[in-house]
């Protein structure tokens, strides 16, 4: 019974993460965060 309960809470983490993480709030940061490798890159060249 606890490995089923462990499976459900983590399912119920993933799905509950998953849905934050698709919100359109959200999406400002996390286009700011796919672009901090390149602009690491812009800052050496300049």
């Amino acid at each position: 019974m606890v490995p089923g309960l462990i499976t459900a809470a983590l399912l119920v983490l993933f799905v509950g993460g998953s849905i934050w993480l698709w919100r359109p709030s959200v999406k400002p940061a996390m286009d700011a965060a796919a672009q901090m490798p390149l602009d690491d890159d812009k800052e050496e060249i300049a």
